[in-house]
């Protein structure tokens, strides 16, 4: 799975600590979303959308081999 955070988190000039604070992890959990090392629970991938404003289809895109 790819994601798409760090590009809305650069649209709205947010640090991944900031928008860690903002959902309620850890800033390594952002760092490891953002390189698709980490598969976010459907709470955490709503919670993350909401604060960049957008729809989890937006932020996260499946791989046909996932």
């Amino acid at each position: 799975m790819r994601t798409r955070i760090k590009e809305f988190r650069a649209r709205y000039n947010m640090t991944q600590e900031e928008l860690a604070k903002k959902v309620g992890v850890r800033r390594e959990t952002i760092v490891f979303l953002e390189k698709g090392k980490y598969n976010p629970s459907l709470k955490l991938a709503y919670k993350v959308a909401k604060v960049l404003n957008t729809t989890i289809e937006e932020l996260f895109i499946f791989d046909k081999d996932d």
